[in-house]
């Protein structure tokens, strides 16, 4: 996964806005986890709304006051807006442990790109491996909360586990009486290389993007 933000800085969303400037750096924070690629702007109406909801889904899954264990998930904050100001200023209130890129990076819209964003919000969900688990889970965080992420973990662990080709996947064992919903909904699709391959934006988002 860290290979994405090879020889580029992700920058820790705490006071002393610590960079992540390694391969060894990037590789411990976003390797062997599912990693939430988050797409907003301050301006934005609808990530306004959005993002305490965010918040809340991503402190209960990784803060230690909610739980045991912090999942394997990751967060980058994925900028659109037009200004560092109004970046920092939306960054402001959001968890100490979200990462997000430098406002100069160019990579910021060219991954909008990649991952086909069309509107805003929207969360593109990798999966450890880098492919895509589903390109826009704004929508299910706003129904399911945290509750979402033991559906993608299960959905990325089969995969993960399974040393066939997707073509082979015909009728693998379920593990669980809701394997298969799990499966049919959560196609996984290769990581980007390119341009886009059409996108899917989020119920109730704003307008287009790109």
């Amino acid at each position: 996964m860290a290979a994405l933000f090879s020889g580029r800085v992700l920058i820790r969303n705490n006071s002393d806005q610590d960079e992540l400037d390694t391969e060894e750096e990037l590789s411990r924070k976003l390797d062997n986890r599912l990693v939430l690629l988050f797409f907003g702007a301050g301006g934005c109406p609808q990530c306004q709304a959005f993002a305490p909801v965010l918040r809340d889904f991503f402190v209960r899954l990784t803060d230690e006051f909610y739980v045991l264990r912090a999942a394997q998930l990751a967060l980058v904050y994925v900028s659109q807006d037009p200004t560092e100001e109004q970046q920092d200023q939306f960054l402001r209130d959001m968890p100490k442990k979200w990462l997000f890129l430098p406002f100069q990076d160019d990579l910021r819209m060219d991954l909008g790109r990649r991952f086909s964003v069309e509107r805003l919000p929207a969360v593109v969900v990798l999966k450890p491996g880098g492919d895509v688990l589903t390109r826009d889970a704004a929508d299910e965080i706003r129904r399911l909360g945290p509750a979402c992420f033991a559906n993608w973990q299960e959905a990325a662990e089969l995969l993960d586990r399974n040393f066939l080709q997707p073509e082979d996947f015909d009728d693998p064992v379920p593990r669980s009486l809701t394997d298969p919903l799990r499966r049919r909904k959560y196609r996984v699709d290769a990581a980007p290389r390119g341009g886009p391959e059409g996108g899917a934006g989020a119920e109730g988002g704003a307008g287009g993007l790109f």
